[in-house]
């Protein structure tokens, strides 16, 4: 067998997991979050998180394939080891990024979600202790 075809074996063998484990984790503790955020409508923060899950895997495995291809001349292991861990390193790297971008989104919903909530009314102000309280104005 080639070192090149070694090459991207272990690099498939490596990335596909560390990408469903990156996106299983996104949505366990993404369900958490939008449930939160969404605490009565439980059926939309599952949609929502489900959706978020799919893009992810679109977008990380899109890339783990585009970026499988390599143009590098692999003679030997240590050409294949050197390959590997730039494109596995790569790789790592962009998942990292496309988390950061996820944590920002569901931000960004939890945070429109509470612009959303209705405010609290202001309590009445309390009179000051030894004075009696204002009489009450008459209905208009």
């Amino acid at each position: 067998m080639q070192p090149v075809v070694v090459a991207y074996a272990l690099y498939l063998a490596i990335t596909v997991p560390l990408t469903v484990l990156v996106a299983r984790t996104l949505s366990r503790h993404g369900k958490t979050f939008l449930e939160d955020v969404f605490q009565d409508k439980q059926a939309l923060a599952h949609s929502v998180n489900q959706l978020l899950v799919v893009g992810f895997y679109l977008v990380s495995l899109g890339f783990v394939t585009l970026f499988l291809t390599s143009d590098d001349t692999v003679l030997d292991a240590r050409d294949v080891f050197e390959m590997v861990s730039v494109k596995v390193g790569t790789v790592a790297l962009v998942l990292g990024v496309m988390h950061v971008g996820n944590v920002l989104v569901f931000n960004g919903i939890r945070r429109k979600h509470l612009n959303h909530v209705t405010p609290r009314p202001a309590p009445a102000p309390q009179p000051y202790p030894g004075y009696p309280a204002p009489a009450p104005h008459p209905a208009p």
